[in-house]
């Protein structure tokens, strides 16, 4: 969005349901071969919807681990010029690895936080419906369906059959392509680090440590060189966080 503001139309393209195959089902409750079907999304649906609706330099997001385990999530969206914070906190999951009970914490956070700005709150008006359900696979029989009026609408097309732009923004170019693996995530991180420095916005070495840092305390370890999938989004999400932190060094902290 260039002039960074939330029309009506992008405040429903922000709320609006999810695609069909973006929604997931988990069993809430099992008896027998029936299970009630809760849904949910996934916190990358999540940061696509913020980066499709607002573009990504217009959110953060910000966590803090509590001292139960449990994680702070300080989700900020740029709203009409303002930045809007809200605030929620994930539970860990009941994962035998500790890393593992830790990531989801930071999701929970992460989508609790999203729901306060109405992204899939909709979910949560969902009736309660019963599905077979193959208890030694552990999965649904077949996908639960859901109401007409949290399925998305068609996009609705002009006379011409080119869809009109009153109800679709236009699309944003892409933007770069996430890291492979580790090795290449730290080949870049090395090089977004020295060019920081360059520009004397930071010491020398400071986002590598950051990224390292937060790292560890998400559970991912030290070596990003061996980070993959989720590990690579957090790295880049981590790295927003630090670019907004920045200040301008002083002549003393260039000087050393």
């Amino acid at each position: 969005m260039t002039d960074n503001t939330l029309t009506k139309l992008d405040n429903h393209a922000l709320t609006a349901p999810f695609q069909l195959n973006e929604v997931k089902f988990k069993p809430q409750s099992v008896k027998g071969n029936r299970a009630l079907a809760l849904a949910y999304i996934d916190c990358r649906v999540i940061q696509d919807r913020l980066d499709e609706v607002l573009g990504v330099e217009n959110w953060m997001d910000e966590y803090e681990i509590l001292t139960d385990g449990s994680v702070m999530c300080r989700l900020k969206l740029r709203l009409n010029g303002e930045w809007v914070i809200k605030t929620d906190v994930g539970s860990p999951s009941e994962q035998p690895d500790s890393g593992d009970r830790l990531k989801a914490a930071f999701s929970d956070a992460l989508k609790r936080a999203a729901v306060k700005f109405g992204i899939g709150r909709y979910l949560y008006r969902l009736p309660a419906v019963w599905c077979d359900y193959d208890p030694q696979k552990r999965q649904f029989s077949s996908a639960p369906s859901l109401p007409a009026w949290a399925v998305p609408k068609p996009k609705q097309a002009s006379p011409t059959g080119v869809p009109s732009l009153a109800v679709r923004p236009e699309p944003k170019p892409a933007g770069p392509k996430l890291p492979g693996n580790g090795e290449e995530l730290h080949r870049r991180l090395q090089e977004y680090d020295a060019k920081l420095a360059s520009e004397k916005k930071c010491g020398r070495g400071a986002l590598l440590s950051h990224v390292s840092q937060a790292g560890v305390k998400a559970g991912y370890g030290d070596d990003i060189t061996r980070w993959t999938g989720p590990a690579i989004q957090f790295a880049v999400d981590t790295v927003k966080t630090f670019e907004a932190s920045l200040k301008p060094l002083s002549e003393h902290q260039q000087a050393a």
